[in-house]
């Protein structure tokens, strides 16, 4: 993203280049016609002689009577300036005046000769007041810039605090449950109670550290589902069944870290019951161009409005979606045969 400071910088730049421009365009055609250095010094001077005031009305209007004046709590003397300012160099320029040539009064006459050096005057004002207009124009132009700028980086701030305030939105009773499952495991099989640690420090650590990026790989954030349903799965009986088919694409891919995980969570949650069969089946796959990750789970009436498809995870998830990937994403969710899915497309990731 661009600067203030930068944009600023920019425009200094291209605005001396261009009265640069001004001064020398005359005498350069002019050497490139005549091939008189001498020449082409005369008309050097003589532009410089004419453009000089309109330069220093620009530049004075530019970086010290519209930003300290006219932006500020000083507009009267802004005008009072650039009264005595136009008066000076309308002095400076046309009086003493010059004695017209005589072949000026022959062609013209003495009435029209007058009438042209008064039209000089007003032309002079008038383009004076041009310059001063032009400079207040393109200092709003880039106040409106900065303060546009400003806005985007106000609101690219908000958006990160809020992404990473919901990407560490993961359930703790996770970590308690996984605790106490280990634990009970340590009893039955120190093996697998070793192996599942080393799990859990994996997860741990990816969530915590590895998941800071804005973008992670997708094979890490694979290796970090495998552990989570492995865990996860340490809670549930054998009247469970999970089934998973995590398929990564022939090349590596980036992708929002955290962004499956409340969909998994919110199926062992919702969708396991000791008392009967369940079902919870995650399938990440390519169609095309699109990323597409499906997660199904058995539906078991509840009393209460804790039930799949809602709670904090999934709307956190809804909004990052709406952060990270916006118009480029669709989310669906359904219930039917008594299975609960929720499906996330990601379009043109791959």
């Amino acid at each position: 993203m661009q600067t203030p400071l930068r944009s600023k910088l920019i425009v200094n730049v291209a605005q001396i280049i261009v009265w640069a421009g001004i001064f020398l365009t005359p005498s350069l055609v002019t050497w490139t016609m005549t091939g008189s250095s001498g020449t082409a010094l005369g008309v050097l001077y003589g532009t410089a002689k004419t453009v000089f005031p309109f330069f220093l009305v620009y530049f004075l209007n530019y970086f010290l009577l519209v930003p300290k004046c006219l932006y500020g709590s000083h507009r009267r003397g802004f005008y009072l300036f650039n009264l005595l300012l136009i008066t000076l160099l309308t002095l400076w320029v046309f009086f003493p005046r010059e004695p017209v040539p005589q072949e000026v009064l022959d062609q013209f006459g003495e009435k029209n000769a007058w009438a042209i050096y008064v039209g000089g005057i007003v032309a002079h004002v008038f383009f004076q007041l041009i310059i001063i207009l032009l400079a207040v124009g393109v200092r709003y132009t880039m106040r409106a810039h900065d303060a546009l700028l400003q806005a985007e980086e106000e609101r690219r701030k908000s958006t990160e605090a809020e992404l990473t305030w919901l990407k560490n939105q993961l359930n703790p009773h996770f970590l308690f449950n996984t605790l106490n499952n280990i634990s009970s495991l340590t009893q039955i099989d120190p093996d697998q109670a070793q192996e599942r640690i080393g799990q859990l420090s994996d997860t741990l650590r990816y969530a915590l550290y590895d998941s800071e990026a804005e973008k992670v790989p997708l094979s890490g954030e694979v290796a970090f589902m495998d552990n989570y349903i492995d865990l996860m799965a340490l809670r549930c009986s054998e009247r469970t069944r999970v089934e998973r088919s995590l398929i990564l694409p022939d090349h590596e891919v980036m992708i929002a870290p955290l962004l499956f995980i409340s969909l998994i969570e919110n199926a062992f949650k919702h969708g396991v019951s000791a008392r009967n069969d369940s079902l919870i089946r995650m399938d990440l796959h390519t169609e095309g161009k699109d990323l597409c990750f499906v997660c199904e789970n058995t539906v078991f009436e509840k009393e209460t409005v804790d039930r799949s498809g809602s709670g904090i995870g999934l709307v956190n998830l809804r909004r990052r979606l709406e952060l990270i990937y916006p118009g480029q994403y669709t989310y669906r969710q359904s219930v039917a045969e008594g299975l609960y899915r929720v499906e996330i497309r990601l379009k043109n990731l791959l």
